[in-house]
């Protein structure tokens, strides 16, 4: 089968960061599905993962990236009950496996949906790490309820246009009665983020306090980080309300949270791959979670965050998908579809 992968950490301009690779095609054995990609979309775990780590001495010849995927089932393992071939599909995959820059992939069926009726597969792929991400953080770490429940809490997203962030702000939009204040810095981004359901958008290249202040929330009672909490933290700290929550998925130097300490925060992390990492007793929650929302997906009320099509799957277009996202000037997804 045709694969993209790599076998040394390189920059993204070094000639074998990425390689057009043929392996063997795997076997479904146990609770996996085989699913045939139809598309992929990137993500900065993709970037961190190849800068940082190369293939282990006892492992595969390649590393292969990608976690997100849609496609077709096409066999399945002896104990899978979820699944039948011909099934399409859409999932973010485990960090612990090969990814899913291949033709063929096997991914357990436990962390795997229905993919939604009314997308087509490059518009399914740009939505599973994302939306298991958001959910998860969401629902899940800041056990905020859905439903329309009136309430005057404030949820404050840095880093709102980005690939978490614009479900993060539909989710929060559409299941929730919370006061949205997303953050974006050019004019474009902003405007974005209204559009994903944001009751204001402030500018984080500014003092958070200072643009809060502006639109009348001096404090806030939710804040997720998404990206750069170590420039943002001290402002946050300051933002935040007594006895609030602080959430974050980045992966900051170091955070003295004993600055939280005075006004009782809480503070929760967020890797949507834990789950899968280890087998745990709620992993099933995961193909739960992307049947709910593919209902939401054909019921209108969550939009896919595909913004650019990057062309076909191969090291090419995957290496220019990697070097916009290293770039911090992507907005949305960035999906390939399709081999050659």
């Amino acid at each position: 089968m045709k694969s993209v992968g790599y076998q040394t950490a390189h920059p993204i301009d070094h000639p074998e960061s990425l390689l057009d690779i043929t392996l063997p095609d795997p076997v479904a054995t146990g609770r996996d599905l085989l699913v045939e990609v139809r598309a992929v979309s990137v993500n900065p775990v993709d970037t961190k993962v190849r800068k940082s780590s190369s293939r282990s001495g006892d492992g595969p010849d390649y590393k292969v990236l990608g976690w997100d995927a849609s496609g077709i089932v096409r066999a399945v393992g002896p104990e899978v009950t979820l699944f039948q071939p011909g099934d399409r599909v859409w999932y973010a995959g485990s960090i612990a496996r090969q990814g899913t820059n291949s033709e063929l992939h096997l991914v357990d069926e436990r962390i795997v949906g229905h993919a939604p009726q009314s997308l087509d597969f490059a518009e399914a792929a740009a939505l599973p790490l994302t939306t298991i991400t958001a959910w998860e953080l969401l629902f899940d770490r800041l056990g905020v309820a859905p439903g329309k429940q009136p309430t005057h809490k404030t949820l404050l997203v840095i880093g709102a246009s980005g690939g978490v962030g614009s479900i993060l702000t539909q989710l929060a939009a559409r299941l929730t009665s919370l006061t949205i204040i997303g953050t974006a810095s050019r004019p474009e981004t902003q405007q974005w983020v209204r559009d994903l359901g944001a009751h204001h958008v402030i500018d984080h290249s500014q003092p958070l306090t200072q643009e809060l202040a502006r639109i009348g929330h001096p404090t806030v009672d939710i804040v997720v980080c998404l990206t750069q909490t170590d420039a943002h933290f001290d402002q946050i700290v300051e933002a935040i309300a007594p006895q609030g929550q602080f959430a974050l998925i980045d992966d900051p130097v170091s955070l003295d949270v004993t600055k939280f300490k005075r006004k009782s925060v809480s503070v929760h992390w967020e890797l949507m791959f834990t789950r899968a990492l280890f087998g745990t007793a709620d992993m099933i929650g995961q193909h739960r979670l992307l049947t709910e929302v593919a209902q939401l997906v054909d019921a209108g009320l969550i939009r896919t965050t595909l913004d650019q099509r990057f062309g076909t799957i191969n090291a090419e277009n995957l290496k220019r998908a990697h070097a916009l996202i290293e770039s911090g000037k992507a907005r949305g997804k960035l999906v390939l579809e399709g081999w050659a």
